[in-house]
């Protein structure tokens, strides 16, 4: 079994036993999190919302809080001696998928 959830303004395919970052989130290592926008859920038959599947939740627990690798910005302008440099890390929530209610 399949599902599609939107969290944090991106969509993701997950099953359950998967591992998956997404937006960071609150919440402490080990908690269970609960998503409720589920978009689809697939498997023997196919439930496609409009544009949410009612009655459908996907559990999930957290594994980790973390950042991602830096992302290096570098800006710089010709003839003028106009160097930046910036780096980013974007934080994100390691979960992993228990259970997919549908």
């Amino acid at each position: 079994m399949y599902a599609v959830v939107k969290t944090g303004g991106k969509q993701y395919k997950v099953s359950e036993g998967e591992y998956l970052n997404i937006e960071k989130v609150a919440g402490e290592v080990g908690e269970t999190l609960e998503l409720s926008e589920v978009l689809l859920v697939g498997g023997d038959e196919v439930k496609v919302g409009t544009p949410v599947v009612p009655g459908a939740k996907i559990k999930a627990q957290i594994v980790a809080q973390d950042k991602a690798k830096k992302v290096l910005v570098f800006k710089s302008k010709r003839r003028k001696n106009y160097r930046k440099k910036y780096g980013h890390r974007q934080p994100f929530t390691r979960v992993k998928i228990a259970a997919i209610e549908a």
